[in-house]
C-alpha cells in the first residue's frame, strides 16, 4: 500500500475535526441547516489553513445521502468517494497548473448545463484562483454570476487582491485565520497518539513555530522529524533534523553581543556554522529567540507548551539583556534578514554585522560608567535644588578667533564669531548657510567675510535677501563706533580670485533695534 502523507491521512473529514476556524464553519453550518445556499464562495487565507479541506466538507454536506445537512455523516458512499477524491460530481482544479482560458471552458464552461450524475449538485472547486489568467476569469464571470441551480463554486486563494473584484462581488467570502501555537500543539499531539509516538512538548512546540500557523506545515515538519526519530521525539532531534540553531547557542550569542565581547561573538559564529547551520538560519533563530524573549519580558504568555526548565532559563536571559536592549537588536536582526540573500560572504557579513551592533552597546556604556567613577561624592548625593528646578546651562561663549597680527581684524572677527553663532541658534538654515565662515580681512573699511563650505551655499547665501537684510541689521546694532560694512565673497579676500563674484552687501534700513530687532529675527527664521 502507498504511503499516505500526514496532512493527508489525517485530513478532516466532517466539520467538528476541523480545528482553528469556528467563524467559518458556523456560518456554513447556520447557512445548511437554514435551507440557505449560496452558489459560489470565496475561501481565502494563509496556506494549510483548511479551505481546501472545507470546500471538501461542503462538498459532502449538500451531497451527503443524509442531507443537505449541517452534520455530514463521513461514511456514506458519496461522502466516502469525495474524501477520497473520486467522486465524478465534485471537480477540483488547480489554478496554478490550468490556468488557461481552454482549461477553463473544457473543465466547467462546456459542462456547467449537465445535471449532476451521482450527487445533487455539482461542485467545482478551484484552488488558488488568483493565478488563472485574466481570459478565463473573463469566461469564468458569467457562469458564476448565474449559474444553473445544481452548481455551487468553491474558490480558494491564498492571495485575495489578485482576484479580479467581479468575480469577489459574486461570492460570499470567508476569511481563514492562521491557527494558534496551542491548536498546532493539539493537534500534534493528537497525530502522534494516534501513531503511537512518544514526544517531548518542547520538540512540538518548536515546530508549531516553524509552521508559521499552517496545519499543513506542521504535520509536514512532523513527518520529516518522524522518518528519522528512533522511540521518541526530542527537542534535540527536531533542532538538527529542521536545521535550526540550539537555544543554548543562541543564548551564548546574544550575551555575547549584549556585553561586547568580540571573541566570544567570532567562536560562537564559527561553531554554528561548523554544525551546518548559514547566516539566514542563525537570523532567524536569534529573531525566535527574540520573540519569544520579548515575551517573556513583558510577562505576555508564549501560547504553547514549555517545561519549568526553558521557563527559567528564558526569563533569566530576558532579565540579563533587559527590554530596552532586546527590541533594538530585534529589530536590527529582521531589518538585516532582507540584506542577507545578496550576501557573497555570509559568515563574514555576519561577523561583521554582531561585531557592529555589540561596539554600539560597548560604546553606549562607556560615558555611563565614567560618569559614575568620576563624579565627586558630592555630586552623587541628590540636591533639592537640582532636582526640582535645575538651573539652564549657560550658552558657551564663542572661542576666540585666530589672531591675525591686525587689532581691528582681530575685534572684527571675534564680532562676526558672535553674531554668526547668535544667528545660527536661531536658524537651522542660516547655521547649515554661515556656519563655517569667517573673517578673513579688512580693506577699506570693509569687513571680509569667506569660507563657504560649497559654491551652493554661498550662492543660496547670496540670494536670499531677508537673511543678508537680517545678518545686516544685526551687525550695524553690534558694531558700535567701527565704521566697518560687511562684504561676503565665497573664497578668500575681496580681491583675491574668487570661484563666484563677490557679493557686497546692500545698505538696509534698520527695522528695530535691540530686543524687537531679535523677536522679529526670530519669528521670521525660527525653525527653518
Amino acid at each position: 500500500m502507498a504511503h499516505i502523507a500526514l496532512y493527508r491521512k489525517y485530513r478532516s473529514q466532517t466539520f467538528d475535526e476541523l480545528i482553528g476556524q469556528e467563524h467559518v464553519i458556523r456560518t456554513l453550518q447556520n447557512g445548511l441547516s437554514r435551507g440557505n445556499i449560496h452558489h459560489a464562495f470565496l475561501f481565502t487565507g494563509p496556506r494549510g489553513t483548511g479551505k481546501t479541506s472545507t470546500a471538501r466538507l461542503l462538498a459532502k454536506a449538500l451531497n451527503c445521502e443524509n442531507g443537505p445537512t449541517d452534520s455530514p455523516c463521513g461514511t456514506c458512499g458519496i461522502c466516502t468517494t469525495i474524501a477520497e477524491g473520486s467522486c465524478i460530481d465534485v471537480v477540483e482544479m488547480d489554478a496554478a497548473s490550468e490556468a488557461g482560458v481552454d482549461e477553463v471552458r473544457e473543465r466547467i464552461v462546456d459542462v456547467i448545463d449537465y445535471k449532476p450524475a451521482l450527487c445533487r449538485y455539482r461542485i467545482f472547486i478551484i484552488d488558488e484562483v488568483h493565478d488563472l489568467s485574466p481570459k478565463a476569469f473573463d469566461a469564468l464571470l458569467k457562469t458564476i454570476e448565474e449559474p444553473p441551480g445544481h452548481v455551487v463554486f468553491v474558490l480558494a486563494t491564498t492571495e485575495q487582491h489578485k482576484v479580479p473584484p467581479t468575480i469577489q462581488s459574486r461570492t460570499q467570502k470567508f476569511n481563514f485565520s492562521r491557527a494558534s501555537l496551542k491548536s498546532l500543539v493539539d493537534r500534534m499531539t493528537f497525530v502522534l497518539g494516534e501513531e503511537g509516538i512518544e514526544f517531548e512538548p518542547a520538540a512540538l512546540s518548536t515546530i508549531a513555530r516553524m509552521a508559521d500557523g499552517g496545519f499543513r506545515d506542521a504535520l509536514s515538519l512532523l513527518e520529516q522529524v518522524m522518518l528519522t526519530a528512533e522511540k521518541k521525539i526530542t527537542l534535540g532531534h527536531v533542532v538538527d533534523q529542521l536545521g535550526l540553531v540550539r537555544e543554548e547557542a543562541v543564548d551564548a550569542l546574544l550575551v555575547a553581543t549584549d556585553r561586547g565581547d568580540v571573541a566570544k561573538i567570532l567562536s560562537s559564529v564559527d561553531e554554528i556554522f561548523q554544525s551546518g547551520r548559514d547566516a539566514r538560519s542563525i537570523l532567524e533563530s536569534m529573531l525566535h529567540r527574540l520573540s519569544d524573549l520579548t515575551r517573556a519580558s513583558y510577562e505576555v504568555e508564549i501560547g504553547a507548551a514549555t517545561d519549568a526548565t526553558q521557563e527559567a532559563a528564558m526569563k533569566a536571559i530576558s532579565a540579563q539583556l533587559g527590554g530596552d536592549k532586546i527590541l533594538p537588536l530585534r529589530m536590527a536582526i529582521a531589518s538585516s534578514l532582507r540584506d542577507v540573500r545578496d550576501v557573497t560572504l555570509p559568515k563574514l557579513w555576519l561577523e561583521s554585522l554582531l561585531i557592529g551592533y555589540a561596539n554600539s552597546q560597548r560604546a553606549q556604556a562607556v560615558p555611563a560608567q565614567t560618569a559614575v567613577v568620576s563624579a565627586p561624592a558630592a555630586d552623587l548625593a541628590p540636591h533639592p535644588s537640582k532636582t526640582q528646578n535645575p538651573a539652564p546651562k549657560p550658552r558657551p561663549e564663542p572661542e576666540p578667533a585666530p589672531a591675525s597680527g591686525n587689532p581691528d581684524q582681530d575685534r572684527a572677527a571675534l564680532l562676526w564669531q558672535k553674531i554668526r553663532d547668535e544667528i545660527g541658534e536661531m536658524s537651522k538654515t542660516a547655521r547649515a548657510k554661515i556656519g563655517s565662515t569667517r573673517v578673513t580681512g579688512l580693506e577699506g573699511g570693509a569687513v571680509i567675510v569667506s569660507g563657504f563650505l560649497r559654491q551652493n551655499d554661498y550662492e543660496s547665501f547670496s540670494e536670499n535677501g531677508k537673511l543678508v537684510k537680517a545678518i545686516l541689521a544685526k551687525w550695524d546694532e553690534q558694531k558700535g563706533d567701527d565704521g566697518w560694512t560687511l562684504k561676503f565673497v565665497h573664497n578668500g579676500s575681496a580681491n583675491a580670485k574668487a570661484e563666484t563674484p563677490s557679493y557686497a552687501a546692500p545698505a538696509v534700513e534698520l527695522p528695530a533695534e535691540g530686543e524687537k530687532l531679535k523677536a522679529i529675527f526670530e519669528q521670521e527664521f525660527q525653525g527653518r
